[in-house]
């Protein structure tokens, strides 16, 4: 997190200038050096209030999660608490929003994945956006089908979604929300389809996000 008295402008503007740094050359070869030439600044500040690299690339993830969060909340907002299974799509449709899957974000996102294993503030970043969506959906779900039916259909629309968003991400032509979208819908479609029927005990699953 940024030191007290980091000035408001500067943020915005360290956070695009990391996430194009790592578009241009990966985490691995965007130096303090690389980010505070992108940004205009010295490389000091990022130093000071940042205490580097590291640093700076958890305050660029906060601001990605930020904008993901905006991206949901404002898509539920525009749904009815009446009807769940809108507000389940509306928080898939928030994970493939225009700037979660442009280049720099995704590249940022797969940087931020690998990381997050190695350094423990990633990490506790990754776990509370993962349960943040899980506790998003579980609660959508539990509308439409026992409590734990729910659950487990919430770490297979979760997994849907990082499995189509990490493929898209590593593909040429980058990530298609729209399909994505529609092959979770129809993942979704098939379980409400089953949820009138007796649910068996499912294993406990650890899901990525």
């Amino acid at each position: 997190m940024p030191k007290v008295g980091m000035p408001a402008i500067r943020r915005p503007q360290l956070v695009e200038a990391t996430m194009a740094v790592i578009d241009d050359v990966g985490l691995a070869g965007a130096s303090v050096s690389l980010i505070s030439k992108k940004a205009g600044v010295s490389a000091g500040i990022i130093n000071h209030y940042f205490g580097g690299k590291h640093g700076l690339m958890e305050e660029t993830m906060r601001s990605v999660l930020r904008q993901l969060s905006s991206g949901v909340q404002q898509r539920l907002r525009l749904v009815d608490r009446s009807d769940p299974k809108g507000r389940i799509l509306a928080i898939v449709e928030g994970n493939f929003d225009g700037n979660q899957v442009n280049s720099k974000v995704t590249k940022t996102w797969l940087a931020f994945w690998a990381h997050a294993m190695h350094e423990p503030a990633l990490f506790r970043l990754q776990r509370v956006n993962a349960q943040r969506l899980l506790s998003h959906l579980t609660l959508e779900l539990k509308m439409l089908m026992p409590a734990e039916r729910a659950a487990f259909v919430a770490q297979g629309i979760a997994a849907m979604i990082d499995g189509i968003w990490l493929r898209g991400a590593l593909n040429p032509d980058g990530i298609a929300p729209k399909s994505a979208v529609a092959a979770i819908e129809d993942y979704l479609e098939l379980q409400l389809q089953h949820a009138s029927n007796a649910s068996p005990s499912y294993p406990d699953q650890q899901g990525k996000n």
